[in-house]
C-alpha cells in the first residue's frame, strides 16, 4: 500500500508542482497555500521508501540511526503541515464565498508567503523534538524506528506533545467542518448555486472535507484511544494488541493525503483542470492506438485472405 502511496503521490505532487513553477501564472494568495501543501507532500514522497521498506522488513530498520530521526521528522511535519494548510485553505474558500469583502481576500502574494512561513514555523517547531533523540528500539534481532510505541511507557513531555497534537487537530476539524457548513448554507440561502465560481469554491471544501477524514481522522482517533488507554496503568501489553493494529494501519491511511491532495488542485485553479485533462486524453489517445493498429492488422490479414 505504501509502494502505491510513493509512486502515485510522486507522479501527482511532481505534476502538481511542475504547474505551479512554470504553468500558473500570476500566483495569488490561494495559489501560495497550494503550492506549500504540494511541498509538505513532497517530504513525505522522500520518506515513504524508506518506511515502506521498513515495513517490508517486517519493521526492522536498516539505515542508522540519523535517518531514523530525519524520515520520522519529515513523517510528522507532511502530517501537521497537511493538516495546517488544509485548515488554512478552508478557511480561504469560506471567506472567498460567504464573507466576499473581508481583507483576507485582498491579501497579497508577499502576505501569504509571510502567513506560510509562519504555517512552516509553527510545524517544524512541533515536530522538531524527533531529531534531538534516538528512535531506536530494538526488538529480537530486529531494529525498530519509532517515534513512539505503545506497549513503552510514555514520559510527561510525550504525554504533552500527543496532547496538544491531538487538541490542534481536532480544532483544526471543527474549523473545517465550520467553514463547509456556512459555504453550504450560503449557497441555498442565496442560491449561489449556479456561479461557477461559488461552485468550484464548493466542491474544493467538499474535497478537503473528505480528504480529512479518509486520511487524519482514523488515525487521530485511534492516537486518542491509545493516549485514553495509557492513563490506565493496570493494562498489560497485550490489551495494546488491538490499537496497535489499529494504529499501523490508519497511520497508512495518513499517507494517502500526498496521492489525494491533487484532487483539491483540480477544483482550486482552471490550468490545473486543463493540464490534467489534456494528459487523460493523451493517455487515452496512446491506449487507442494500439488497438486501432490491431484492427488495421485484422482487416489487412482478412483481405490476403479472401485474395487467396
Amino acid at each position: 500500500m505504501l509502494v502505491l502511496e510513493f509512486i502515485l503521490g510522486i507522479l501527482g505532487n511532481g505534476l502538481a508542482l511542475w504547474i505551479f513553477c512554470f504553468h500558473l501564472k500570476p500566483w495569488k494568495s490561494s495559489t501560495v497555500l497550494l503550492f506549500n501543501l504540494a511541498l509538505a507532500d513532497f517530504f513525505l514522497n522522500i520518506a515513504l521508501p524508506f518506511r515502506a521498506h521498513y515495513y517490508q522488513r517486517r519493521r526492522d530498520w536498516i539505515y542508522g540511526d540519523v535517518f531514523c530521526r530525519i524520515s520520522l521528522f519529515m513523517l510528522a511535519m507532511n502530517r501537521s503541515g497537511s493538516i495546517l494548510f488544509l485548515t488554512t485553505v478552508a478557511v480561504d474558500r469560506y471567506l472567498r464565498v460567504v464573507l466576499p469583502h473581508h481583507p483576507f481576500n485582498s491579501m497579497s502574494v508577499a502576505k501569504a508567503v509571510c502567513v506560510t512561513c509562519g504555517i512552516w514555523a509553527v510545524t517544524i517547531s512541533s515536530t522538531a523534538h524527533l531529531l534531538f533523540k534516538p528512535h531506536f528500539i530494538k526488538a529480537g534481532n530486529r531494529t525498530q524506528c519509532e517515534s513512539f510505541l505503545i506497549c513503552k511507557a510514555s514520559d510527561s513531555y510525550d504525554k504533552l506533545h500527543k496532547g496538544v497534537f491531538l487538541t490542534s487537530f481536532y480544532l483544526a476539524l471543527v474549523v473545517i467542518l465550520f467553514c463547509s457548513i456556512r459555504i453550504i448554507f450560503k449557497l441555498r440561502d442565496r442560491q449561489l448555486d449556479k456561479n461557477s465560481k461559488i461552485k468550484k469554491a464548493l466542491h474544493c471544501i467538499v474535497a478537503v472535507v473528505v480528504l480529512f477524514f479518509i486520511c487524519f481522522f482514523p488515525s487521530n482517533l485511534t492516537e486518542l484511544m491509545i493516549l485514553t488507554a495509557s492513563f490506565h496503568h493496570s493494562l498489560i501489553c497485550k490489551d495494546y494488541e488491538g490499537l496497535e493494529m489499529a494504529f499501523f494501519f490508519t497511520i497508512s491511511l495518513t499517507y494517502l493525503n500526498s496521492m489525494l491532495d491533487p484532487i483539491i488542485y483540480y477544483f482550486s485553479s482552471p490550468t490545473f483542470r486543463k493540464i490534467y485533462q489534456k494528459l487523460l486524453m493523451h493517455c487515452l489517445r496512446k491506449t487507442e492506438k494500439p488497438e486501432a493498429k490491431e484492427d488495421r492488422t485484422h482487416d489487412t490479414g482478412s483481405q490476403t485472405l479472401s485474395q487467396l
